[in-house]
C-alpha cells in the first residue's frame, strides 16, 4: 500500500509543478515621468536628481 501511495504521489508531481505556474515570462513595470520604479519597496518612488 504504501509503494502504490508513493508512485502516485511521484508520478502526479509534475502535473502539479505545471499546474503552479511555471511561467519563465515577466512583465515590465512602467513609471510615470520622474519617478523609477524601486524593486525593494515593489512601487515607483520619486526620482531625485
Amino acid at each position: 500500500m504504501k509503494t502504490a501511495i508513493v508512485a502516485a504521489l511521484l508520478i502526479l508531481s509534475p502535473a502539479a509543478a505545471f499546474a503552479a505556474g511555471c511561467s519563465g515570462s515577466h512583465q515590465a513595470m512602467s513609471c510615470a515621468d520622474g519617478t523609477t520604479y524601486d524593486a525593494q519597496s515593489g512601487t515607483c518612488v520619486a526620482t531625485t536628481a
